[in-house]
């Protein structure tokens, strides 16, 4: 990718290049310098990109050209694009970066999303909104009591489509379709191209231009990941000490349960540690302001369970702390890559009790390596229930576990695009 190439290389229009600019981006990502094209000639397309990448740009800008060529609009009869998002956070996320990069254009749009009153929404899409960000759920129940016209759309979106497909969401998909004609432009994003993700593209998607930037799969090689072996009683009064080093400056810390997230940011307040918590039993407003005070360094460390995490897109989150071993390979490749985002650096802390050394062992099998153990002393368990890693004594039995994940790295590869 030339290395000299700016987004005024694209004709996206003088209205859309000085939104950009003021935003503060001048070069586009690879993601973005290999995608915009395509999309502004009309192509399908399909964007395998880890998350960080700027996939969100990637798409936002190209569509934003193409609904109000020249800064103007045409006359509004419906609406033109949709983009569908696997979780409120992302799909407020979405929102925002729409607003910034169209904020000097006459675009009317409307997000949707459950945890929140469903009237604003229903006005929205009553008064006939240009482009809807949406998650499957809420938009079809909206779509089923006749609000909303999709009957013109010109563009869809599937954003994080690997995650969609993770949370169940395949059927609603199928049913929002049926309210949308095929003449349309359809973009897929996802950080993997599994079985399922081809299939989805197959069946909604039209001889799609494929465009792979890196690999999601192996975790971001800019992150450092560490284990440290713990007894299980011990994992809360261990995160209290692990806290104590300053270079943990803004924390995701990963809990297995909703209840479990509670206790954790508990126990963290009640050192001293201010902690927000994003998790399903959270309303919309708390979930929103528990983002807002994590990203604005307002809050330490930000709790949150799997689901609830998707799609959270913080700038500068140094560290990673898996405070229950993640269940899949998938999950904990996805935690991760919460930090060491783009070019940044992070490290990952990953505790594992007596109860997770299979698992650990099992997620080095599929990584090709070990992760650098290490134990403080009053916090380890006991030393006889210690278990080898991938590399450790010859001979030892594995235990079963019950620990599942794809091998990270298994993308079928059609057209790479290197890094810049």
């Amino acid at each position: 990718m030339h290395s000299s190439l700016s987004f005024r290389d694209f004709p996206l229009g003088t209205k859309i290049w000085q939104a950009v600019e003021e935003a503060g981006y001048t070069k586009p990502t690879p993601i973005q310098a290999a995608a915009i094209p395509p999309i502004l000639a009309g192509r399908d397309l399909i964007g395998i990109a880890q998350t960080g990448t700027g996939k969100t740009a990637a798409f936002t800008l190209p569509i934003l050209a193409k609904l109000c060529p020249e800064g103007n609009i045409p006359a509004r009869s419906g609406t033109r694009a949709l983009i569908l998002a696997p979780t409120r956070e992302l799909a407020a996320q979405i929102e925002e970066n729409v607003r910034a990069y169209g904020k000097h254009l006459p675009l009317r749009m409307a997000t949707v999303f459950g945890g929140v009153g469903g009237r604003p929404q229903v006005a929205a899409l009553r008064s006939g909104v240009d482009l809807v960000v949406a998650c499957p759920g809420r938009l079809l129940d909206l779509l089923e009591q006749g609000y909303g016209n999709l009957s013109r759309l010109e563009f869809l979106v599937f954003d994080e489509a690997d995650r969609m497909l993770d949370m169940g969401f395949l059927p609603s998909i199928r049913k929002i379709m049926k309210w949308i004609l095929r003449k349309r432009q359809t973009l897929l994003f996802s950080a993997t191209c599994s079985a399922e993700i081809e299939a989805l593209a197959q069946e909604f998607l039209i001889s799609p231009e494929v465009i792979e930037i890196g690999r999601r799969a192996n975790p971001v090689e800019t992150v450092k990941q560490l284990v440290y072996e713990v007894a299980a009683s011990r994992k809360a009064d261990l995160l209290c000490r692990v806290l104590e080093d300053a270079e943990l400056q803004t924390v995701l810390v990963f809990s297995r349960t909703k209840h479990g997230a509670d206790r954790i940011a508990r126990t963290l307040e009640r050192a001293g540690v201010r902690t927000a918590i994003i998790h399903a039993n959270r309303s919309q407003s708390q979930r929103t302001r528990a983002l807002e005070v994590f990203k604005a360094g307002q809050v330490r460390v930000l709790v949150a369970t799997d689901i609830a995490a998707r799609g959270i897109d913080v700038a500068g989150i140094s560290h990673v702390v898996n405070f229950d071993f993640p269940a899949t390979a998938d999950d904990y490749v996805h935690r991760i890559g919460r930090t060491g985002r783009a070019e940044a650096t992070g490290d990952a802390i990953s505790f594992v009790t007596r109860e997770d050394f299979g698992a650990l062992r099992a997620l080095e099998r599929l990584l090709g390596r070990s992760l650098e153990r290490k134990r403080i002393e009053g916090f380890a368990p006991e030393e006889s229930s210690r278990t080898p890693s991938i590399g450790g004594r010859e001979g030892a039995a594995p235990r079963r576990s019950s620990w599942r994940g794809r091998r990270p790295g298994g993308l079928r590869r059609r057209r790479l695009v290197p890094q810049t």
